[in-house]
């Protein structure tokens, strides 16, 4: 009775608090995992951008961050962060309706602090900028720094903000790259040298993809392992299978792998045809909201959601705004009156 009346945790009700029910707190990394529900259908699917060209610019952006992170010198491990929350947020909004190279500079950057590796915005900016002029053969300095480099850091700046607020300020992310390590130390295989850097390349190439949103750290791992060993000719025990003591399935492994490897096989157009397309479609969008607007089917104070920051309150008639007199004003006017009166 002293532990309900001091806070006693019901299961699936809350928490009781001097005979009061709040509700409780669950902290657990679950709620990370993409339901199987929400991988058919994206916000950018909704919004009629074509899965072949959703995946392909994951696909791209995530390479887009792997290799800036490289020319930052940032660790492996904050790379990879930066790109499973590119595919957590744009699980959350559309492609069509926020600039992924943004959301890319801005996961990068907010990594690169859950990291403690932290990187200045501009260098961030200026990386990005080297980066889209070596894929157009163009040989250019850093960035300017004039309105167009200021636009374009405060955009960063509110994207990161977005991304936060979008994932409820839950970043953290499990990584197997130890996992693998240790995976491969009870099968007494560490020191095949071949097949540890064969699934930690798998593991890096997984990250284009979304398998770090549908399934866990581990799984990933025994996938990598499974689809090494596959490859190599390495038989592993089976009798019973080895992945089945780190709690994984054979259905889980080979979805696992297949996503992988069709990495190797997609044919991925250019970053500017994709982001072509993605214009394209916002434009479409542009103008059936207009159209609905004029019908009258959308209120007038309704924006399409193409901006990062909400839309800003409608200012109050200047008809209805009173010209308040300042306390100061009036003391100094009595002032005055008062050294009038005494001088004359």
């Amino acid at each position: 009775m002293m532990a309900a009346a001091a806070g006693a945790l019901l299961p699936g009700d809350g928490i009781v608090i001097a005979g009061k029910l709040y509700s409780g707190v669950a902290l657990t990394l679950d709620t990370c995992l993409l339901p199987h529900e929400s991988a058919l259908c994206s916000p950018s699917r909704a919004h009629g951008l074509p899965a072949r060209t959703e995946e392909q610019l994951r696909n791209r952006m995530c390479e887009t961050i792997q290799s800036a992170g490289i020319l930052l010198r940032l660790p492996q491990v904050a790379m990879a962060t930066a790109q499973i929350l590119f595919h957590r947020f744009f699980y959350c909004k559309s492609f069509v309706r926020h600039c992924a190279e943004t959301v890319a500079m801005a996961c990068l950057q907010l990594a690169s602090k859950i990291e403690e590796e932290p990187r200045r915005v501009r260098d961030v900016l200026n990386v990005f900028h080297h980066l889209k002029d070596a894929a157009g053969h163009r040989r250019r300095g850093p960035m300017l720094l004039d309105d167009g480099y200021v636009s374009r850091k405060s955009d960063v700046i509110k994207a990161e903000r977005r991304v936060l607020k979008e994932l409820g300020f839950c970043v953290h992310v499990k990584h197997p790259h130890k996992v693998i390590v240790m995976y491969l130390q009870v099968l007494e295989c560490e020191k095949n040298t071949r097949l540890v850097q064969m699934a930690w390349n798998y593991m890096n190439d997984s990250l284009r993809t979304d398998v770090f949103l549908r399934f866990r750290a581990e799984t990933i791992a025994c996938a990598c392992i499974f689809l090494s060993a596959r490859v190599l000719q390495i038989p592993l025990p089976d009798q019973p299978p080895w992945f089945l003591l780190f709690g994984a399935s054979e259905e889980d492994l080979k979805e696992i792998s297949c996503c992988i490897l069709r990495l190797y096989s997609l044919q991925c157009e250019s970053l500017a045809a994709l982001q072509q397309q993605v214009e394209e479609m916002r434009s479409v969008l542009d103008a059936q909201y207009n159209g609905s607007r004029q019908a009258g089917l959308v209120s007038r104070t309704e924006t399409p959601t193409a901006g990062f920051s909400p839309s800003s309150k409608a200012a109050s008639p200047v008809e209805n705004q009173k010209n308040h007199e300042s306390p100061l004003s009036r003391l100094a006017l009595k002032n005055a009156c008062r050294k009038i009166t005494r001088d004359g």
